[in-house]
């Protein structure tokens, strides 16, 4: 078996994770980079808006794309790049998740989507204070330029996977899987008349009430720590908060008892304070990797770089990243 893959990076417009405004696409044949693609698309028709969160984080604006096609007219094309290749992501349940709702807003059915997440694997090859793509591309050789850039970050996602199956001296995808424990994540077909998944519904439900955006209730402050929600015990285990004890400091653009009932969904234990229980630490105000290096930090998290210097391993997660690892900005019940 050859180390053949596609990785891929998209950028959403909003809140729903259908919104796709940008995607990079990498083929990878026995462990080399042959082919990449990068496209603008205005997402699809009636999830078009542009949320000034997204925007701030990718610079992306709604006149990039007025001349591009909707995601619409290119899911046939990007589909076919994929082929019958496993889909790598850094978050790869969030990249499969665009693709499956940009088909149901878009009416166009979707066939089922293996994929492997490099979130979940990094954590497995590396040691790390923050597991984002930045650090994991550092680490594996490749530092990226222009972080949110759809076609550097799908990149930098490719040649991680590269690095970590080298280091695993396995010649597969599959192969890497199996060797850091990483189950692969599926994400089901879906063709007109089918069920809506819970974040196109969501989305439709907005729209319905003559929303945007999510209600602006949804943007406030915390009020208060809140209680630590039990985890999902139907949570997939392949996703990256899957079995993670977090505790979350700063503010974020949700309030924090709502962001704990968002990564108790997907299977983490929260927690109100840092122990040496603690794996995963979110951090809000702005916060970027980068953040790490200047020391502009909350005290849990200056707590949590403590423990990692007597060799806890806990890692620090932005406000970003969490958003989109449980679906996006504003992506709330």
């Amino acid at each position: 078996m050859a180390l053949d893959f596609t990785a891929v990076d998209f950028e959403t417009a909003n809140g729903f994770i259908g919104s796709a405004c940008s995607v990079g696409l990498v083929k990878v044949r026995s462990g080399k980079i042959v082919e990449t693609e990068q496209w603008l698309m205005k997402p699809p028709e009636g999830f078009d808006h542009f949320d000034p969160r997204n925007v701030s984080i990718h610079h992306i604006t709604p006149d990039m794309v007025i001349d591009s096609p909707r995601v619409t007219q290119k899911l046939p094309e990007l589909l076919d790049f994929i082929g019958p290749d496993v889909l790598v992501a850094h978050n790869s349940a969030f990249d499969s998740g665009v693709i499956r709702a940009a088909s149901e807003a878009s009416e166009i059915p979707v066939p089922e989507i293996a994929h492997l997440c490099t979130v979940k694997l990094s954590r497995k090859a590396y040691d790390l204070p923050s597991y984002s793509l930045p650090f994991v591309a550092e680490e594996a050789g490749h530092p990226i330029e222009n972080h949110h850039e759809a076609l550097a970050d799908s990149t930098a996602c490719a040649w991680a996977m590269i690095d970590m199956a080298g280091r695993s001296g396995v010649q597969s995808v599959l192969e890497a899987a199996d060797h850091y424990g990483v189950r692969l994540g599926l994400t089901s077909a879906w063709q007109p008349g089918d069920e809506y998944s819970r974040a196109t519904r969501d989305a439709q439900g907005w729209l319905a009430s003559g929303h945007p955006l999510p209600p602006q209730d949804a943007f406030n402050n915390w009020p208060q720590e809140g209680p630590n929600p039990s985890p999902n015990p139907e949570a997939d285990p392949g996703h990256p908060l899957y079995g993670q004890i977090m505790v979350f400091t700063g503010n974020l653009a949700l309030p924090r008892p709502q962001a704990k009932e968002l990564a108790a969904e997907h299977g983490a234990q929260t927690a109100s304070r840092v122990t040496r229980a603690t794996t995963a630490l979110v951090v809000g105000d702005g916060f970027v990797p980068q953040d790490l290096a200047n020391g502009r930090l909350t005290n849990k998290a200056k707590h949590v770089l403590r423990l990692r210097e007597k060799g806890q391993k806990v890692t620090i997660i932005s406000e970003g990243e969490f958003m989109q690892m449980v679906g996006g900005f504003g992506l709330i019940a």
